[in-house]
């Protein structure tokens, strides 16, 4: 499979299909269980799928997402489908109710496709999910499934969460929009927790306008991006970790911004303060220390059965002082308050999505440094799909707009994409 034969599946295309009469919702659902059939044994996108069981939820759909199958990921609770988490522990766990996120997907007319690849309790340990560009590479996690499901063309939409890079770099390395928004926008009630500080739902379609639809329909506020949006005004961030970024990053980020120009946009280059760096680094212990309360029982009653890199961070956790995580936490917050400063006279910051393509190889899902400052400041993150390196592996960059403001981020982002697929 190359990066040539991908079609992804346009959520919004498919559901103005089926409002205006022209595909109903059988049809729907069966070509997109034909392409799970077709892709999966290449891709290994889902941990549970049953065609006959989609079928069966499909006789009676409504709402604005009817038509549309959603990849859950597999550390989000389906009262349908087994929560099994990327771990030996879970095997076969059946939670008693679906996580609200999955009650309003479904209550928007979508029908659950089956649960998708996580790597272990959302961390760092992989499963076996291959990028659909190149099967060789990773997609990216730890929302691994959801992103790669929706860029082979499986399904159109998929539920993922971020706690460092876990929608924006999966999204990226497979070349489709990624949506992460405010800090608890979303409840993330019935996913299981890692860090309560940070993790965030997010959302995963073919394209910005495709993603902000789905997003909308589920989440239920206005999140559509206009079409005559205005170009807007960017920070061009490179952050303190540009040295780590390849150079392919280095000359996508350059040709985004300098489309971005050349359409009318006003670029400015920013170096961010130092409280940002702290704040990066802080991103960290607050993980740490939280993921050693969160998996407190499976650490105790199954260590055997984690990971060696999950035990050692667990350890990690539970050996940091109280102290340092209060000062952490401090850290983050003045962060915070420096980034209303940071967006002042901008509309959103453009900065990388990942250090570069996705890596060859699965035994890591790739680096989330350019993630997780933004995911401590709790701002709404948007990756923007349309760049490629010569190898035909996407290059994603990505839209972070002021806390609170979905929307923007997600017209902006529209916008850029725009921009980037007109050349």
């Amino acid at each position: 499979m190359t990066s040539a034969r991908l079609s992804p599946l346009s959520a919004l295309s498919i559901a103005r299909r089926v409002g205006a009469g022209d595909l109903t919702v059988e049809a729907a659902i069966e070509e997109q269980l034909d392409r799970i059939a077709a892709l999966e044994p290449q891709v290994m996108a889902f941990t549970a799928h049953d065609a006959d069981q989609v079928r069966a939820a499909a006789r009676s759909p409504h709402g604005a997402l009817a038509g549309l199958t959603i990849g859950i990921k597999d550390i989000i609770d389906t009262a349908d489908w087994p929560t099994q988490m990327g771990s030996v522990i879970y095997q076969g766990h059946r939670p008693p109710a679906d996580a609200p996120v999955v009650a309003r997907a479904r209550q928007a007319g979508a029908v659950v496709a089956g649960k998708t690849v996580t790597t272990e309790f959302a961390f760092f340990s992989p499963g076996p999910t291959r990028n659909p560009h190149h099967l060789a590479h990773t997609p990216g996690g730890s929302s691994s499934g959801s992103a790669a499901a929706v860029a082979a063309g499986m399904i159109p939409a998929a539920v993922g969460t971020q706690t460092g890079g876990s929608v924006i770099r999966p999204a990226a390395f497979c070349g489709v929009a990624g949506f992460k928004p405010s800090y608890k926008l979303i409840p993330t009630v019935g996913m299981k927790t890692f860090s309560w500080s940070l993790d965030t739902l997010g959302f995963f379609a073919a394209s910005v306008a495709d993603v902000a639809f789905v997003a909308q329909a589920i989440v239920g506020r206005p999140l559509a991006p206009r079409a005559d949006a205005a170009p807007p005004r960017l920070a061009l961030v490179r952050t303190h970790l540009w040295a780590e970024a390849a150079g392919e990053m280095h000359e996508a980020l350059e040709t985004a911004a300098a489309r971005a120009r050349a359409a009318g946009a006003v670029v400015i280059d920013v170096t961010l303060a130092s409280v940002f760096a702290e704040a990066f680094a802080a991103h960290q212990v607050v993980q740490d220390y939280e993921a050693a309360w969160a998996l407190a029982h499976e650490h105790a009653t199954g260590r055997d059965q984690l990971s060696p890199i999950l035990r050692e961070t667990l350890d990690a956790g539970r050996a940091l002082d109280p102290a340092r995580y209060d000062e952490a936490r401090g850290i983050a917050h003045r962060a915070r308050k420096a980034a209303f400063d940071l967006f002042d006279g901008v509309d959103a910051v453009l900065t990388p999505s990942a250090p570069g393509a996705a890596p060859e190889g699965l035994a890591s899902t790739g680096s989330s440094i350019f993630n997780r400052l933004w995911t401590l400041l709790g701002c709404p993150c948007v990756n923007v799909p349309g760049l490629i390196n010569p190898r035909g592996l996407p290059l994603g960059v990505q839209v972070v707009a002021p806390f609170g403001e979905d929307a923007r981020a997600l017209e902006v982002a529209n916008w850029l994409e725009g921009v980037i697929q007109a050349r």
